[in-house]
């Protein structure tokens, strides 16, 4: 505990701010100052980061701003006691106990138990007002202690036996939060102690930062309903198959913990209206509440492509620091490398007429071709990757492997004879047939899991029956029946990216630009950046192929939104907020790195002003892009990566201008209108 607060960390009625940001600021620079943190901007930066993703005001008066940091060398705990308040978000007003939680980037669990046990215990009345009532840093820290480290209680005869049959309403729930620090474990207080006003139990599986307990099969089997309090997907959600399943986000049980369990009571009577309420119920074990299934869509193929993007990055980077080494031509000659050459023996770039080796180096030749070989592996693993995890997202566990499997048949069906009179050169059937059998592959899987079986085969469903049954009936639709149309549609996609030139070419750059900048990291954001990636992967060695160009138009679109607007805060600073001011300095790094999702606070804040302003911009830069013919070889990256462009003044050039476009389509419409900015403080509240 000596460790993890101390009295310097707490401040006690001071003013440290007229808003939130201000008070975050003035909490990161004490940790920082205590030695715990060793980039107060950094720590800032990230603070700010996860409180853009959900407030973290909390009922009674409470904020508990926290993340994971690199700038955090130790778990931390800083406490600041307000007068006045400050508004963190909370629907019932200004909050006056702010906890601020950092978290170092891949620590132990230790200080996260401990911080797990503090979590709950903000729930507690008495613990808030002992804290409200305290005199000195010393008390708060004393009383922060005895909660997180309490002595070991006395042991208790045991309560005699109550006469009589009693019948107890069971319930499990499972708490889940995006950092996995604090709300996890408070909801998890909540709905215990809403559960024991009820009289019913309940227990509750916390899918934390601090490690993860799964419930005992048998806790599950004697529930009658189950609580998905969560931000984040839930492991292993198939165990809950067969039960009335009741979803929310993960602050609902903390705000209303009573109205929670009394919903789980009434989808455990009636199964069949917690379905019609929106209620996930028996044998499915991946609905979310009120899912629509256009929600159930995008969020099946958003899970694909979010475990997809690891192995793009990674392989396409590698791929473009082979072609940075040994030059994009190696590639035709790598394998022979590897059979006749080692670091010892390098080859010589004359001997195979290779002319663009870095400073006609073999060692360099060599190593260049081992980074492209090992980038071709991880690239080669992303289409079954999608259709894996497209698979899980749909059947958990047991559609994994099938969809794997789906996805491998993705990339080579166009070699096998089975699917039409095609040679090994063909296209394959790529991110659709990854999509299509992914799905496929899920819809069998979650079908095989909800068949009726003898309690002896159980067992053996996930492991064998369900992956076995699935990978036979998929795998015989996809090569007898959907590969062949599947090649064929891809066949004239690739004709078509071939013959697209001129005017067509910049339209298309157009069109993608605008989807990259619309939802900055949503639905349509992914679809191009996957038509992107898929294009490449594909790609001939030639600059001017044209899945290299719209891949540059692509990633320089993805970077125009947050450049954008943090030059809008530069140019006229007095129409943002202090948040978005601070958001906008952050925005410079995260859009020269091409991450879309710097631009989410602002577009939140004020989306009829500033998604437009930023679609513009981007269409301004994927036409431009297109036009002076800008090809890249890397999928991500932004300027880091400028080893792999070709055309590196028509980068600038249609990065710049669609940055100072929509920059200055911002500034226009913020200027419409209203000419200040309005920051919530106290006096804008009381007036």
């Amino acid at each position: 505990m000596a460790e993890l607060m101390t009295a310097a960390l707490v401040s006690l009625d001071d003013e440290l701010g007229a808003d939130k940001d201000a008070v975050i600021a003035a909490l990161a620079a004490r940790v920082t100052e205590a030695g715990r943190a060793t980039d107060v901007e950094q720590l800032r930066a990230d603070l700010h980061a996860r409180e853009a993703k959900s407030a973290t005001g909390m009922k009674d008066g409470i904020a508990i701003p926290h993340c994971r940091s690199t700038a955090v060398t130790e778990p931390t705990l800083a406490f600041a006691r307000l007068q006045p308040g400050v508004d963190f978000g909370a629907k019932d007003g200004v909050a006056d106990l702010v906890f601020l939680i950092a978290a170092p980037e891949g620590g132990g669990n230790a200080h996260l138990q401990i911080l797990a046990k503090l979590a709950r215990s903000l729930v507690k009345p008495e613990f808030t007002d002992a804290l409200r009532s305290a005199a000195t840093p010393e008390a708060v820290v004393a009383i922060v202690q005895a909660v997180v480290d309490p002595p070991a209680a006395p042991a208790q005869a045991p309560a005699p036996a109550v006469a009589g049959p009693a019948v107890v309403r069971r319930l499990v729930a499972v708490t889940s939060c995006p950092t996995g620090i604090a709300h996890t474990y408070m909801a998890a207080e909540a709905l215990e102690a809403a559960a024991s006003r009820a009289g019913v139990e309940i227990a509750v599986e916390t899918q934390g930062s601090a490690g993860s307990t799964p419930l005992p099969a048998a806790t599950i089997a004697a529930a009658d309903a189950v609580v998905f309090a969560t931000d984040v997907g839930v492991r292993d959600k198939h165990r809950f198959a067969g039960k009335p399943v009741v979803s929310m986000g993960v602050k609902r049980p903390i705000d209303d913990g009573d109205a929670v369990i009394a919903e789980a009571l009434r989808a455990a009577d009636d199964p069949a209206a917690a379905r019609v309420e929106g209620s996930a119920t028996a044998g499915d074990p991946t609905a979310t509440a009120g899912e629509s299934w256009g929600g159930r869509a995008r969020r099946v193929l958003m899970t694909g492509v979010s475990y997809m993007i690891p192995f793009v990055a990674a392989g396409g980077l590698l791929i473009a620091l082979g072609f940075l080494l040994g030059g994009y031509d190696s590639a035709n000659v790598a394998g022979d490398i590897l059979v006749k050459h080692s670091l010892f023996d390098p080859p010589s770039a004359a001997a195979y007429g290779l002319d663009h080796v870095a400073f006609d180096s073999g060692v360099l030749l060599y190593l260049g071709v081992l980074l492209f070989v090992i980038g071709k592996a991880a690239f080669a693993l992303f289409v079954p990757a999608l259709a894996g995890y497209i698979a899980y997202a749909i059947a958990d566990r047991p559609g994994l492997a099938p969809g794997f499997i789906m996805g491998a048949l993705a990339t080579n069906l166009a070699a096998f004879g089975s699917v039409g009179a095609v040679s090994p050169d063909a296209p394959q059937t790529g991110f659709i047939g990854a999509i299509v059998g992914g799905t496929l592959a899920g819809v069998i899987a979650l079908w095989v899991s909800r068949w009726r079986v003898p309690t002896w085969a159980r067992g053996l469903m996930p492991v064998l029956v369900i992956p076995l049954v699935t990978s036979i009936v998929a795998g015989l639709i996809m090569l007898l029946l959907l590969g062949r149309p599947i090649t064929w549609l891809m066949e004239r996609l690739s004709d078509g990216l071939n013959e697209m030139s001129g005017s067509n070419a910049i339209i298309l750059g157009v069109v993608l630009g605008m989807m990259m900048a619309f939802d900055m990291g949503g639905p349509l954001n992914k679809v191009a950046y996957s038509f992107a990636v898929v294009g490449i992967g594909g790609a001939s060695l030639a600059s001017d192929a044209p899945e290299l160009k719209i891949m540059a138009a692509v990633m320089l679109a993805g970077m125009v939104p947050p450049l954008a607007l943090a030059l809008a805060t530069v140019v006229r600073p007095n129409l943002f907020t202090s948040a978005e001011r601070e958001n906008g300095k952050a925005a410079w790094l995260l859009g020269a790195s091409f991450i879309s999702e710097g631009a989410i606070p602002f577009a939140a804040a004020d989306p009829l002003r500033v998604i437009p302003s930023i679609v513009l911009g981007s269409a301004v830069t994927g036409g431009l892009a297109e036009a002076l013919d800008v090809s890249l070889r890397a999928p991500h990256g932004g300027i880091f990566v400028l080893f792999a462009v070709d055309g590196v003044l028509g980068f600038f050039i249609a990065l710049v201008a669609g940055t100072v476009v929509a920059a200055a389509a911002v500034v226009a419409l913020k200027s419409i209108g209203r000419t200040t900015p309005v920051d919530v403080t106290l006096e804008t509240v009381a007036a």
